[in-house]
């Protein structure tokens, strides 16, 4: 990569989209990083949709295509990727990637890690985990993406306080906000590595 070059970024995604949104929302006009593609395993993802209505390139890929080494590089170095971001992707990247982008990929989990991750752990899941528990705080954790579900180095971490009455959907809904309103930031001081100011 040039020094003029833009960093540019992966999001990989699996369902609606609404944190891949507001990615290529806080990054759209940049001139330092840029979203290149939007990757999907679901050929029908909301994602897709607003991939296109940005004029970013999207690929839909099958678990057959995300395992083939080869190809998959081959693609993201092509469109000059140099982070990947998952917004809600549900399969496992295989470990050539992992180590394809070593410290270069970060993820977003719907708790406070290392409580409710690890395999099968994700959206609604979690939600109804939280709510079994009865925790009084949930929350959100960005992490950069090891070999291991959930399991790589924690970057940031922000709390929300639930209600005795809360439900899967409204722990889902106060979640939500939090990931809206932290994950771009994240990824923007992650790249320019400067976490530490936030």
């Amino acid at each position: 990569m040039s020094p003029s070059e833009p960093t540019g970024i992966a999001v990989f995604a699996s369902g609606t989209g609404s944190n891949a949104l507001k990615i290529i929302e806080h990054f759209a006009g940049r001139t330092d990083i840029m979203v290149r593609v939007i990757i999907s395993n679901n050929p029908s993802a909301g994602v897709l949709a607003h991939a296109y209505r940005n004029q970013i390139p999207a690929l839909v890929i099958t678990r057959r295509l995300l395992s083939d080494q080869s190809w998959l590089l081959r693609q993201l170095e092509a469109m000059r990727v140099d982070r990947i971001v998952l917004a809600g992707f549900l399969l496992l990247l295989p470990e050539f990637l992992v180590q394809a982008f070593p410290g270069k990929i970060v993820n977003i989990h719907p708790a406070l890690l290392p409580k409710y991750g690890g395999k099968g752990m994700y959206g609604r899941h979690v939600h109804e985990a939280v709510k079994s528990a009865e925790e009084t705080t949930t929350g959100i954790t960005i992490h950069i993406v090891n070999e291991v579900y959930d399991d790589g180095l924690i970057l940031f971490q922000a709390e929300t306080v639930l209600d005795p009455t809360d439900t899967p959907e409204s722990i889902a809904q106060k979640v939500h906000v939090l990931e809206h309103q932290w994950y771009p930031s994240v990824i923007d001081h992650w790249i320019q590595d400067k976490l530490q100011d936030m």
